[in-house]
């Protein structure tokens, strides 16, 4: 007879909820599950083993006399109207603390190749100016008006956006995914972003599954979160108008970072069809639509409730829309998914013998040799 092992029906369901698994699908992998549950049969340990993998919890902790407690290793910005989000899922730890080692392995790396401290990272407060600190990440980014004038649109501006963060020192990686693992989605309703502050490797992520449109904003705003110095989680986004001090503050950096007020009020051309007006401001700033409704907000050139309404067309004018077909060039998904900085130090230290292959790999999410040298390729290539 095949052993069979004792569990807590309250880890079951712990289990469950932290991986937000789809009931249909556990039931469809583990059609015992509700005997397991209701105590009236046991699991084998095989049985276990496959339950914990499938919903991404260490195997010990399902003997455990109780459900682990997890804290959030960052500040939780986040809110759901005037409530905060309590219970982050398995996901979001997960990249988290993926993204902390990553970090982790950078500051050492930093530090071995003698890289300065950089100074813009918690220079700014809360109390700080915004239209001043605004324009201060402007300049050191590069990124002002002017600049953006010569970009094709707001698409290619996210992607110099992205570009200028990085070569500034900042760590900026975007994925829709943890890790390699397309099993493995991010909800933007859970996240949008956090940043990790650090003087010598300050990270920013990005939640690749949100909105192209969407994302300019959030990394503005986590980018306001460096300059303050602090490592903090975040939903925010062009129609969020959260209560909290830090975040509220950061919002305004961002719209006025993206869309200065001064520059804004002198091109709007009030009484005009709005829609036509929101296409050609965004035309000209080179950010989203949704950004520049929010910012039309902001000046009062649009009430509460049509900001409402257009943003909800926007929004939905905006969701990508299904193709079939390949996931694209895997390489500029990587590069993307790890940030071009880490990407080229992490493979200069491995091709250099400074960081095992194994490592490499880990952080990268890939398992062979042959997929590192072809990265590394298409990194020197550009």
């Amino acid at each position: 007879m095949t052993p069979r092992v004792k569990v807590k029906p309250e880890l079951l369901r712990w289990a469950c909820q932290r991986s937000q698994v789809d009931p249909k699908k556990l039931r469809k992998r583990f059609p015992k599950y509700g005997d397991w549950e209701s105590g009236s049969l046991k699991p084998t340990l095989k049985q276990l083993e496959d339950f914990a993998r499938f919903t991404h919890v260490p195997i010990g902790s399902l003997f455990m006399s109780k459900p682990m407690e997890e804290e959030m290793p960052i500040q939780d910005l986040r809110t759901m109207g005037d409530r905060k989000i309590l219970q982050p899922s398995d996901n979001l730890l997960d990249t988290i603390y993926m993204c902390m080692q990553r970090q982790d392995w950078y500051q050492t790396f930093a530090l071995a190749e003698g890289e300065e401290p950089l100074p813009f990272v918690g220079s700014a407060t809360v109390e700080s100016d915004v239209e001043a600190v605004a324009a201060e990440i402007q300049t050191t980014l590069g990124f002002g008006v002017e600049e953006r004038k010569e970009l094709q649109n707001w698409s290619h501006a996210l992607r110099y956006f992205t570009d200028q963060a990085d070569d500034l020192g900042i760590l900026v990686m975007i994925s829709g995914i943890v890790r390699g693992n397309t099993h493995r989605k991010l909800d933007p309703q859970e996240f949008r972003g956090f940043a990790l502050a650090d003087e010598l490797a300050p990270l920013i992520f990005i939640n690749g599954a949100d909105t192209k449109a969407a994302q300019i904003f959030t990394l503005a705003h986590e980018l306001v979160h460096i300059w303050l110095g602090e490592s903090s989680l975040s939903n925010a986004a062009p129609n969020s108008f959260p209560a909290h001090v830090t975040e509220k503050w950061c919002n305004q950096v961002a719209a006025e970072l993206l869309v200065p007020t001064r520059s804004l009020r002198e091109n709007f051309r009030d009484g005009t069809n709005i829609s036509d007006e929101v296409q050609r401001l965004a035309s000209q700033y080179k950010v989203s639509t949704l950004v520049i409704l929010r910012r039309l907000h902001d000046i009062g050139g649009i009430e509460r409730n049509e900001f409402k309404v257009h943003y909800s067309y926007e929004l939905d004018r905006l969701k990508p829309k299904r193709r079939g077909g390949g996931g694209g060039n895997f390489h500029t998904t990587l590069k993307t998914r790890v940030g071009r900085r880490f990407g080229e130090a992490l493979v200069s230290s491995t091709l250099s013998g400074q960081t095992f292959f194994t490592d490499a790999f880990y952080y990268l999410g890939i398992r062979k040799a042959s997929t590192l040298n072809a990265f590394a390729k298409s990194l020197w290539e550009g």
